[in-house]
């Protein structure tokens, strides 16, 4: 009997797949396709982003996404186009480009990105310039990496009667004159995901201590979510930089703040 169960479990996925009777739509030449890889774990693919690999004959793919997931595209061409803070990176504008050229070229493109293309991914930008020339494209959405890591690590996005929004923001200016009201963010009282803002931790931190967020606000770093390197430090927020550092935890991460953190102890059980 337990035999037979598992034998039925084993083959569970391809009769769920032949049921769904998806058909992918076709990927032509001269058309480019901006898509999600998810945060990082093969199992968040899209199956529309899993088809599409699987036709593609240039992939040009971001810093983020697993080496397991580029050589889905076996037999494109790949075109490396990753931006790491700090590290030499390819000019937007040079990407953007590429993606015309390959186009022109009559290629079938699959422009594949960590999380999803239109979350702090640049994608909107890359959607902008194939549109100004005349380049057909398409959105193939992803598992936001500030959501989905914060599921995969025990916190729920949203809980009745802790918030009533989430919002989700950018580090990366932080300290500068491009910088964020963090004040008006704290004043919300609602939970804050932080998308690359590891570099900028304290500075972060500090602001929202200023708009009025209390020191003991619940508050985590995420490193690498759902992948086999994830690691999670939660502190508050007066001590989270402190403690993210001693940890010697570095991008890519991402910072959540808010009381939804506080549910992660109850529901996975910890002292």
């Amino acid at each position: 009997m337990n035999g037979s169960a598992n034998t039925n479990a084993r083959t569970t996925v391809a009769q769920a797949l032949a049921r769904l009777n998806f058909k992918p739509r076709e990927l032509e030449p001269g058309h480019v396709w901006l898509a999600g890889a998810g945060p990082g774990d093969p199992g968040c693919l899209t199956l529309e982003v899993l088809a599409a690999l699987g036709q593609c004959d240039a992939l040009v793919y971001d810093a983020l996404v697993s080496p397991d997931v580029v050589a889905v595209a076996e037999g494109a061409e790949l075109f490396y186009a990753g931006k790491r803070g700090g590290q030499p990176s390819m000019k937007q504008d040079d990407i953007n480009a590429l993606l015309v050229r390959l186009a022109r070229e009559g290629r079938r493109v699959v422009r594949l990105k960590g999380g999803d293309p239109y979350i702090f991914g640049r994608g909107g930008e890359e959607a902008l310039a194939l549109a100004r020339e005349g380049i057909p494209f398409r959105v193939l959405s992803g598992l936001t990496s500030g959501l989905s890591a914060l599921a995969a690590t025990g916190i729920p996005a949203t809980m009745r009667g802790i918030n009533k929004a989430v919002i989700l923001a950018t580090g990366h200016a932080a300290g500068t004159e491009d910088d964020i009201d963090w004040a008006a963010i704290a004043r919300t009282g609602q939970p804050v995901v932080v998308y690359m803002g590891m570099a900028n931790l304290p500075l972060i931190a500090a602001a929202l201590l200023k708009g009025g967020l209390a020191p003991s606000t619940p508050a985590a770093v995420i490193v690498a979510a759902t992948t086999p390197q994830e690691r999670i430090v939660v502190a508050t927020l007066a001590t989270i930089a402190e403690e993210a550092a001693a940890a010697g935890l570095a991008s890519p991460a991402l910072i959540v703040v808010g009381g939804i953190v506080a549910m992660r102890k109850t529901l996975l059980g910890e002292p």
